[in-house]
Order: structure tokens, then C-alpha cells, then sequence
């Protein structure tokens, strides 16, 4: 990939409290946004297992209940909205961020609200040469991004050579925003094509069409994860 020069980091640095969290999938989305949130928090999650995550308009009639058995993938639903998402935990970087209402980079607009945090994830990649591009558009309508979150994208997602790389989901409460942000090592649609409720003709079209719109960053999942936490919180040799 092409090398890209870290961006010049903004004159207002992120004041954050890094919050390591493991456990189930099902309790990490049940997590609220504190009412009492002073400053902004960056929640590193490692999930303990496997998961099919639903978005909130999905009900469980999506997830194809005897794959998922099968594979021992656990069926969640989060909050925020979206398609569907692959979770496993030796294959992915997911972070959430929460920020307070009264935060300097608060925005009422939804689009605008996220660009700060795919900037960090931007700068996060240019550390390890991967030259990076935000999607500045509106929620992209597309045959199977109700389905498949991977399938569309959303403002503040992060693209490499066009192909989504960073997807950030947001949800907002009178407390703040949560921002879930997920990277992968490597995309294959049918990771998440074949744990949902559809006719095989539908999944290969499905598979077919998704197989170029997504990518990864290889086996470099530790340092991403170590890059953006230093980008969030202003220091790059944290871990």
C-alpha cells in the first residue's frame, strides 16, 4: 500500500480515560453512557467469544439460528444501528468511544459528530504506512447495507484504496454519545453472509457483490489497536 506521512495532529488534544473491558458481547452493548460522564472514555474491548452482532432495527429472525449453533457464534443485538457484524476476537480492533454532551468535539449534527474520531483512526493508520481516506457522505443506500453493515457506508468511516476498512456506528442518549468503531485483519463477507437467515442464491449475489467493498489490515491487528489508543489519547506509546 501506498506510504502516507502522519497528519499533523490537531491543536486540541483528546483528554480520555482508556478503559481495558473483556467479557461477554451481550453485556459489553448492554453497557450505558454514564449519566455522570465527566470527559470523554475510549473502551478497549477484547469479547471473550464469538458473535453475530445485529443491529437495533434487526430482530433475531436475521441470524440463521442453526448456523450460528453450529459455529458456537453467539447472536447479540447492540444498541446503535446498521447491518450486521462479524465478531471474532483474534480477527478484529474494536473500540468504543463515549463522549459527554458538554465535550468540545460534541456536535448536534450527526454526519460531523464522527469525522474527528475517523481522522484519529486515519492518523492511526499513517503510523503504520497505510495511507487512508474519511468518507465525508451520508449513510450510503445500497442492496445489502441493511443487512450486512459492511455493505454500506456511514459518515467518519475510514476507506482504503475506496474500500471500507473502519466502521464506526453512533448512539446517542441524554448523556453523550457511544461511538463503535471495528477493523478487521482480513474481510470476507461470507463470515457474516453464512451465520444469516437467507436462500443461497441470495448469499452468493450477496457474496458476490460484497466481496471487493471491504478490506483489512493483515496481521498488524496489535500495533492498529496500539496506534489508534495513542492517537485518542494523545501519546503514541501507549498500549
Amino acid at each position: 500500500m501506498p506510504v502516507r506521512a502522519p497528519e499533523a495532529r490537531p491543536a486540541q488534544s483528546m483528554t480520555v480515560q482508556v478503559r481495558h473491558v473483556t467479557g461477554s458481547i451481550a453485556d459489553f452493548h448492554a453497557r450505558p453512557i454514564p449519566d455522570d460522564l465527566a470527559e470523554a472514555e475510549v473502551w478497549s474491548f477484547e469479547p471473550d467469544g464469538p458473535a453475530l452482532v445485529l443491529g437495533s432495527a434487526q430482530d433475531h429472525t436475521t441470524a440463521d439460528a442453526a448456523a450460528t449453533a453450529a459455529a458456537g457464534v453467539d447472536v447479540v443485538r447492540r444498541r446503535s444501528g446498521g447491518g450486521a457484524v462479524h465478531v471474532d476476537p483474534a480477527r478484529c480492533v474494536w473500540l468504543d468511544v463515549v463522549v459527554p454532551r458538554h465535550d468540545p468535539r460534541w456536535s448536534d449534527d450527526l454526519r460531523e459528530s464522527v469525522y474527528w474520531l475517523g481522522e484519529a483512526w486515519r492518523r492511526a493508520l499513517a503510523t503504520l504506512g497505510v495511507e487512508s481516506e474519511l468518507y465525508r457522505g451520508g449513510l450510503e443506500q445500497t442492496p445489502w447495507g441493511r443487512l450486512v453493515c459492511f455493505a454500506a457506508l456511514g459518515p467518519g468511516e475510514v476507506l482504503v484504496e475506496g474500500r471500507k476498512l473502519v466502521g464506526i456506528s453512533q448512539r446517542r442518549t441524554k448523556a453523550g454519545a457511544r461511538f463503535q468503531c471495528i477493523a478487521y485483519d482480513h474481510w470476507d463477507p461470507f463470515d457474516v453472509l453464512d451465520l444469516l437467515q437467507m436462500t443461497s442464491a441470495d448469499r452468493a449475489a450477496a457474496g458476490a457483490d460484497l466481496r471487493d467493498r471491504a478490506t483489512g489490515v493483515g496481521s498488524r491487528l496489535t500495533e492498529l489497536r496500539k496506534a489508534v489508543l495513542g492517537e485518542l489519547v494523545g501519546d503514541r506509546s501507549m498500549h
